[in-house]
């Protein structure tokens, strides 16, 4: 079966390539546009990969100068403050994927949802690593009868800078941002100043001084769970991998508490890693979640709707898939 091209918006940078590496990987025969402003690093980027083609986009034109050229669906990579692709994909009545505005920036994709329902699937695939954190500890918590809390540390390694479009993503959401959303004894709140400050241990023990951070996983965790506190920190230093010697990684350590099926106190912890650091483990789920959304795996397309990416992934397909790129979800409980 053929398929149209994806866009993939900003694919030049580091995100980018990574998508574009998971996709081919999987289905090397389906074709990429990778679009941006400067045709020359597009193009170049393209280089890289077979049936993958440079393009230069224009976000002043209904059609984003494509012209009649058809797409499967369009994948944002930067944060489109005009909202340009998400109309065009409404348009074409293809599947839209961004990952890169904050939570307290969702109210004009989601109005724009509300406005045209049917038109294309959605995703607001804000959540960190795009489901590294919610699609495990969703999984985790079917150990669970109840999830009172669940506390999310990710670990971010100095030397993982992931390209200058993911720095300055981060410092466009720490600069209008500085409050952390966290659910609390069951309400919402927001943690600035020193509550906002957290440490967490990393994989080899480490402490790792943290900050909270608004992830739109506190609220898809919460909404999906009923847990009544969730709060995700976010600490940069030097990985366990590294610290050992090696070479720098990503870790996401879930700790989870409730009661289990027997009504008895639990409490778990655990920690998804990437040898790769968080581009490649971005990329994985950029490219599962195309995967399941256009039907490259021989299901049926997602339906026109506003999700999650954990309402989209298979919490065994992606351990899996990461499995095969090197990355564990490791059981810390006993240590």
């Amino acid at each position: 079966m053929s398929f149209d091209p994806v866009l993939l918006l900003g694919g030049s940078g580091a995100i980018g390539h990574q998508a574009a590496r998971a996709l081919k990987a999987t289905y090397p025969d389906l074709p990429l546009l990778i679009g941006g402003r400067d045709l020359t690093k597009a193009q170049n980027a393209a280089a890289e990969f077979k049936g993958a083609q440079g393009i230069q986009i224009d976000t002043t034109s209904a059609d984003l100068g494509l012209g009649e050229q058809k797409i499967s669906a369009v994948v944002v990579l930067y944060h489109d403050r005009s909202l340009a692709a998400l109309r065009f994909a409404q348009s074409r009545g293809v599947p839209y994927l961004s990952i890169s505005s904050g939570i307290f920036e969702i109210a004009p994709e989601i109005a724009s949802f509300m406005q045209s329902p049917e038109a294309s699937a959605i995703v607001l695939g804000y959540e960190w690593l795009v489901g590294a954190t919610t699609v495990p500890a969703l999984h985790l918590s079917h150990a669970f009868s109840q999830v009172h809390e669940i506390r999310m540390g990710a670990l971010v390694d100095e030397k993982d800078v992931g390209g200058p479009a993911v720095a300055a993503d981060f410092e466009h959401l720490n600069h209008l941002l500085p409050a952390a959303l966290t659910r609390r004894d069951g309400d919402y709140i927001w943690r600035e100043g020193d509550e906002a400050k957290a440490v967490f241990s990393a994989l080899d023990g480490s402490e790792i001084t943290a900050t909270g951070f608004s992830s739109i996983d506190v609220v898809g965790l919460a909404s999906a769970t009923g847990a009544t506190s969730v709060q995700f920190n976010l600490g940069m230093g030097i990985s366990s991998s590294r610290r050992k010697g090696g070479n720098f990684s990503t870790e996401i350590i879930l700790e989870i508490a409730g009661l289990d099926h027997s009504g008895q106190a639990l409490q778990t912890r655990h920690a998804v890693v990437h040898p790769g650091g968080a581009a490649p483990l971005t990329g994985m789920g950029i490219a599962l979640l195309l995967e399941r959304l256009i039907g490259l795996d021989g299901k049926p397309p997602v339906a026109p709707g506003l999700y999650f990416p954990y309402q989209i992934l298979d919490a065994s397909h992606y351990l899996a898939r990461l499995a095969q790129e090197g990355g564990e979800l490791l059981d810390l409980s006993s240590s």
